[in-house]
């Protein structure tokens, strides 16, 4: 893209009324208008606007629907009590949605034009920002291939968009509440050499038919282990995991078939800056079995843009449940919980340079 090309804006004249924020749920209301960006292999990426939210046209041939090539990123915009607007770690995003381009053999894309995209497109639908405590709007950015061709090769022809949704909780209305995970030890989410690295919407595909079983099982998420021996922990269907075991902190090591989580990264960063020892290894589920039984294992929580932490009430591993906390929130999550968040929404001083000001 020629970078003297401005963002053309079409505003919606039908705009939509706003959702009561008491019901917001997640990823359910979506707001007036979306950014997208169109590629080919003449012009590049071209033709950046912001238009009305609207539905696609797209050929029953394009081959996103045929063949999978699709990526996608997620993060928040947040309303400070003072009326700023702050995004967190965007250039973390646009740095893993690059790596995700690399693998599925999309384009790469500038990524001062990717900030760019999303600061205009926030500043158009500031109003969307919920102020209530704990809500947010939701950024979801993502790639689709739209050539229409039948046939296994990379397309040539692409979409970039992103598209807004105010959001509460991520888990039905509860925030801080300790989920229930269970350890899927049949199915595997991915393998090394793989794509588990990259956020690519066929490892959400993959993992439905586990995730529906655990939920079956009265379980709020599935625990994935490795795919090569099924015995080390690698994550959790939309978190990062980590243990705090005898007052040290332990998360699975990136390995190839794990996503370096943005909060995963801000959890590590925090937890070393008070202090606390932090290893980033291989994890056998059975250690931690043996760490709970010996009254080793603290807390459990889970890290993600959605719920940013999830403190976990209960694992169940094959025959095993491991009761946590007595499935109350553990003191070191929630100071996790409102240390960043309190970053997020401007409450605490931003000592890491993490938020950008929209």
């Amino acid at each position: 893209m020629n970078m003297n090309q401005v963002i053309e804006f079409i505003k919606s004249d039908r705009l939509k009324e706003k959702p009561d924020l008491e019901s917001l749920g997640f990823g359910k209301h979506f707001t007036d208008h979306m950014f997208i960006l169109d590629y080919n292999k003449v012009q590049g990426w071209h033709s950046p606007r912001i238009v009305p939210f609207e539905p696609l046209v797209l050929s029953p041939s394009a081959m996103v629907f045929h063949y999978g090539q699709a990526i996608f990123e997620g993060l928040k915009a947040y309303k400070t009590n003072d009326g700023r607007t702050l995004l967190f770690r965007p250039d973390k995003n646009i740095e893993r949605l690059n790596r995700s381009c690399e693998r599925m053999c999309i384009p790469p894309i500038d990524p001062d034009l990717v900030l760019e995209a999303i600061v205009r497109l926030v500043e158009v639908e500031r109003d969307w920002i919920p102020n209530k405590e704990g809500t947010s709007l939701y950024i979801r950015p993502f790639i689709i291939a739209t050539e229409p061709y039948l046939g296994v090769r990379p397309a040539s022809e692409y979409k970039f968009m992103i598209i807004l949704s105010p959001v509460g909780a991520y888990y039905s209305g509860r925030q801080l509440v300790p989920v229930k995970i269970y350890v899927e030890d049949e199915y595997v989410r991915a393998v090394p050499g793989g794509v588990g690295h990259v956020k690519t919407s066929g490892n959400y595909a993959a993992s439905l038919y586990a995730q529906k079983k655990a939920e079956e099982l009265g379980y709020d998420q599935v625990l994935w282990l490795d795919g090569k021996e099924n015995k080390y922990v690698e994550e959790v269907g939309s978190m990062n995991i980590f243990f705090k075991i005898n007052g040290e902190v332990y998360t699975p090591k990136l390995n190839g078939s794990i996503l370096s989580g943005i909060t995963r990264d801000s959890v590590i960063q925090l937890v070393k800056d008070w202090g606390v020892p932090v290893h980033e290894e291989r994890i056998a589920i059975e250690d931690i079995f043996n760490a709970y039984k010996n009254g080793e294992l603290e807390e459990v929580f889970g890290t993600g843009t959605a719920a940013v932490i999830s403190p976990v009430g209960e694992l169940k591993w094959n025959e095993h449940k491991m009761l946590l906390n007595n499935s109350e929130t553990g003191e070191f999550s929630k100071k996790l919980y409102e240390t960043i968040t309190n970053i997020q929404y401007g409450k605490a001083e931003d000592k890491f340079g993490w938020t950008k000001e929209v």
